[in-house]
Order: structure tokens, then C-alpha cells, then sequence
């Protein structure tokens, strides 16, 4: 009898799980989708204010659609603002600094895992430390270092930079994978007569694709974003970048809105199609090495 009368009940409760469920759902996903249109209502914004000339950009509202589209905004910041240039010098810096960085990061890496020597703490603690530096307390003695090596206002400060800057994070990201690849493998390499440089290169960096595609990624989007280091050592317009060369629009009694609008959506499209085709793999790569198996 008892269980006959607490089958209704149960039923009722069976009935009820998946309607909360939907519901719960439902309003995940709707919470979910407000917080990805705010997240990309600044894109857009920032694409219509690109479209608008000066007088537009002060009579109508910031959020209001341009009348006439100005598309040659762009063609003029590219060919007139010597964009171009900028985008080449963008480029070039972060895919010298990203790939100088993740090879020195796997080499130091690959000696502080793989390796029995003293010091491999004492290494493995200085350069965490770099973590811990402030940018901006380093802007004076590195100006004066590069200006006694004759490397001011030279693509060589910006790369040594970026790189000392990016190295003790990559070290970080690379540490906790490195120490969960079986040494299995190295030991059969060995047994077959493998050297060291061929452990590392035909071994080590093909298992550990992932986590380096990651730090690619993290490396390229500080390098590719960043202002105060090539502000402060380049002075050459020719060696400027994409971040600093919108400066070139700000004049001393008019500032072309619409050109520094185009700049803007032009420095900012390309590391934003290459995060979305990899986003992926950033994921991948920092949980890689969280559980050792």
C-alpha cells in the first residue's frame, strides 16, 4: 500500500526533473548570450565609429549608425597614414619574439625537468621571479643598457624585450606539462642511441604541440598589443607599429576620429581571427599539464 501511494509522488517528481532542467538550461544559455553581446558590442561600436567622420562623431549619438559609411577611412589610413608599414613592423616583432621565446622557454624548460644538476632550483626560482617585475620599473634601465649597446631606436630592443618579458610565464605554462610526458620515451631514445639534441627535437617538442600552440598564442597576443616598450625605445617612424602609429592621426588642433577608428578595427582584426581559429587549444594546453597521469 505505501508503495502504491508513493508512486504518484515519484512520478510527479520524475515528471518535474526535466522541465527544471530545460528551464535551468534556458537560462544559462540566456545569461551566457548577454554577457557574448556585451562582450562584442565594443567591436561593433568601434566598427561604426570607424565609418563616421569628425562632424558625425560629435552630432550623433555614440551609438547611433553613420549615414554615409566611410570606407575610404581605411584606404586612407593604409596608404596615407603609412599603416602598412606599421602592420608589417607588427608582424615582424611579434613572429621573431614569440618564436625565440618558446624555443628558449623549451630549452630551459627541458633542462629544469629533464636534467639533474645543482642549481636547477635556484634557476627554476630566478626566473619566476621575472614574473614578479613591474614593466615600468624596468623602462629607465633598459633604455640606458640599449642606448651604451647602440640598440635604441633598433628592432633588436623590442624583440630582447618582449622576450625576457614573456619568458618567465612560458617557462610557467611549459613546466607543468613537461613534468607529466613519460620518461619512458626518452629512455628507448636513449637505448637507441639518440643524442640529447635529438631527444629534444624529433622527441620532446612533437609530444608537447599543444601546450607550445598555447603559449604561440598568449606570447603573440602581449606582443602584438603592446605600446610602452616601442614607445619608449623607437623613435624611427619607419620601425613603428600598429599601436603607436595611430598617434600619427592625433595633430596638435585636429584629430581625425574616423582614421583612428579604421587603425583601431585594423590592429585588432587580425589577432582577434587567429584567437578565435586557436582559442581552442589555450584551454587544451594550460589543463594539459594540471593532472599528472
Amino acid at each position: 500500500m505505501a508503495q502504491t501511494l508513493a508512486a504518484p509522488g515519484s512520478a510527479a517528481r520524475a515528471a518535474g526533473r526535466p522541465a527544471g532542467r530545460v528551464f535551468g538550461m534556458a537560462l544559462l544559455y540566456a545569461v551566457l548570450g548577454a554577457i557574448a553581446v556585451l562582450q562584442v558590442f565594443p567591436l561593433i561600436w568601434l566598427l561604426f565609429f570607424s565609418l563616421k567622420d569628425n562632424q558625425e562623431v560629435f552630432n550623433m549619438s555614440p551609438f547611433a549608425l553613420p549615414t554615409d559609411p566611410k570606407w575610404e577611412n581605411y584606404a586612407k589610413v593604409w596608404t596615407e597614414g603609412n599603416i602598412s608599414r606599421y602592420f608589417f613592423n607588427s608582424v615582424w616583432y611579434t613572429v621573431a619574439a614569440v618564436v625565440l621565446t618558446v624555443l628558449l622557454a623549451s630549452l630551459v624548460t627541458f633542462a629544469l625537468t629533464r636534467m639533474n644538476w645543482k642549481l636547477k632550483k635556484p634557476v627554476l626560482g630566478l626566473f619566476m621571479v621575472g614574473i614578479m617585475i613591474p614593466i615600468h620599473s624596468t623602462l629607465i634601465p633598459l633604455f640606458q643598457m640599449f642606448m651604451k649597446a647602440n640598440l635604441t631606436d633598433h628592432p633588436l630592443s623590442i624583440i630582447l624585450t618582449y622576450t625576457a618579458f614573456n619568458l618567465p610565464l612560458t617557462i610557467m605554462i611549459l613546466l607543468g606539462f613537461y613534468q607529466t610526458l613519460p620518461r619512458e620515451v626518452e629512455e628507448a631514445a636513449v637505448m637507441d642511441g639518440c643524442s640529447v639534441n635529438r631527444i629534444f627535437f624529433q622527441i620532446i617538442l612533437p609530444m608537447t604541440a599543444s601546450v607550445i600552440a598555447t603559449t604561440v598564442i598568449i606570447n603573440m597576443i602581449y606582443n602584438w598589443n603592446e605600446f610602452v616598450f616601442v614607445n619608449t625605445f623607437i623613435s624611427s617612424d619607419g620601425l613603428k607599429t600598429l599601436t603607436v602609429g595611430i598617434q600619427n592621426f592625433i595633430g596638435q588642433y585636429t584629430t581625425d576620429w574616423g582614421a583612428i577608428g579604421a587603425t583601431l578595427m585594423i590592429s585588432i582584426l587580425p589577432i582577434l581571427i587567429v584567437f578565435f581559429i586557436l582559442s581552442n587549444r589555450i584551454v587544451e594546453g594550460m589543463t594539459a599539464g594540471s593532472v599528472k597521469g
